[in-house]
């Protein structure tokens, strides 16, 4: 077993135990704490926003959301007409922000030199009443990173669920409005501006076309905090987001149809030396507020699976 540090002795680190892949010119490490993806590198070039391993996880840098991506609003959503809630941990718009997982232990179930395979099993609580376990492997080989979270309903009752990851994209060392963005979408979600929840479904020509990143063009001061959706996929199904620099140099996240909405946030935060450090790149299986909309909503009867994967690469 590989690892840069262990969760055994006095000064564990924040984020656990810390399982270093890498093979093909990159090098990736992942996180007992949420399974999360710390760091990824090509040839030495991060392609990912990382956090120091002596840090708790930053901002939700590669973090694996579920059973919901994005947010709950009030943290409260219907199971069989009656309503249920989840804790709140986005006080300042009242709501429930990327799911249960994410500050839980995972634990290994293998490990490979370009590979490791964490699990978790997440149990009914009064918020979330369903039993679900969970597989995240992720896998390096000569086309990046890839990805795969399955999960299965161990328990009873039908259960509501969706996932995203939570990576920021580093293009590279230049800053985020110098990198030109392809973005493959046809519309994306309006939202509110103080609560970021969903207003309605707009093309993205409307306008002035700000969000218009179909074909690729340089970001400069553009803020975007949106979820997109009519995703344009290739012929094999997949979608790709580009996001380089002007040498060219960058990085690619491709996923496919299980993910039809694509979540992108420029990173516009209110601390010095923290906003617009990367582009959050977020392939969702359904929007933001699906488990009270149900649009696109996954739901999982006792024994059902569910299949997710994205991969991330260097260009």
């Amino acid at each position: 077993m590989t690892s840069e540090t262990t969760t055994a002795g006095p000064n564990p680190a924040p984020s656990g135990e810390q399982y270093e892949i890498a093979g093909h010119g990159y090098r990736a490490v992942v996180t007992e704490i949420g399974a999360c993806l710390r760091l990824l590198q090509y040839e030495g070039r991060d392609l990912v926003v990382s956090f120091d391993r002596d840090e708790a996880m930053v901002g939700f840098r590669g973090a694996l959301a579920a059973p919901w991506p994005n947010r709950i609003a009030d943290g409260r959503y219907p199971v069989d007409g009656v309503a249920v809630h989840v804790p709140v941990n986005e006080p300042s718009r009242d709501c429930a922000l990327h799911g249960l997982v994410f500050d839980r232990a995972w634990r290994l179930l293998a490990q490979a030199p370009g590979e490791v395979v964490l699990g978790l099993r997440l149990p009914a609580g009064p918020g979330y009443p369903f039993q679900l376990d969970f597989t995240a492997r992720y896998a390096l080989a000569a086309d990046g990173l890839t990805t795969t979270i399955e999960v299965c309903n161990s328990g009873a009752g039908t259960a509501p669920y969706g996932v995203c990851p939570h990576p920021y994209l580093r293009a590279g060392d230049s800053p985020l409005d110098s990198w030109t963005l392809r973005l493959p979408a046809d519309r994306f979600l309006e939202v509110t501006p103080d609560r970021l929840l969903p207003v309605g479904v707009v093309d993205v020509a409307a306008g002035d076309g700000a969000f218009d990143f179909r074909e690729p063009r340089v970001l400069g001061a553009t803020e975007i905090d949106h979820a997109f959706t009519g995703i344009i996929q290739d012929s094999g199904g997949r979608a790709t987001l580009e996001l380089r620099e002007a040498d060219g140099r960058g990085v690619a996240m491709s996923f496919g149809p299980e993910c039809p909405w694509l979540q992108v946030h420029t990173a516009d935060l209110p601390l010095p030396g923290v906003t617009r450090l990367g582009l959050a790149v977020e392939p969702m299986t359904c929007p933001p507020d699906a488990f009270n909309s149900g649009i696109d909503l996954v739901r999982l009867a006792p024994g059902d699976t569910h299949e997710a994967s994205w991969r991330i690469s260097a260009l």
